[in-house]
């Protein structure tokens, strides 16, 4: 079994900061601005455990290309959950600029030297 490399491990802690800022960004809108206690700490947990994670991953990884990738996916993720569990609107538009944000991604990814 192969062994994971410090590279693999700051590309697998800066994925659980950009999910961890989802979760941070939609415990902020359920906090209804830091009234609701459950939330607030939800928020304040998630938010402290993806900078954690983030600069973890900066270790290793550029400063460009993890502090991108991390707000990409929080920005995205945060969309995609506003769209599927909070009813939000769903426009071509909207749609396309989630979609050039995720081939950023991708092209910051593959920029990236190893």
């Amino acid at each position: 079994m192969a062994s994971l490399t410090s590279s693999s491990l700051a590309w697998i802690a800066l994925a659980a900061a950009g999910l961890l800022e989802i979760v941070w960004a939609v415990g902020m809108k359920q906090s209804h601005g830091f009234t609701r206690l459950t939330p607030t700490i939800i928020t304040l947990a998630g938010m402290v455990a993806s900078v954690a994670l983030l600069s973890y991953s900066m270790r290793t990884l550029p400063l460009g290309t993890a502090y991108t990738i991390w707000t990409g996916i929080g920005a995205v993720g945060a969309f995609a959950v506003g769209i599927f569990a909070m009813g939000e609107q769903a426009s071509v538009t909207r749609i396309a600029a989630a979609a050039l944000i995720v081939s950023g991604l991708v092209l910051m990814k593959l920029s990236t030297a190893e």
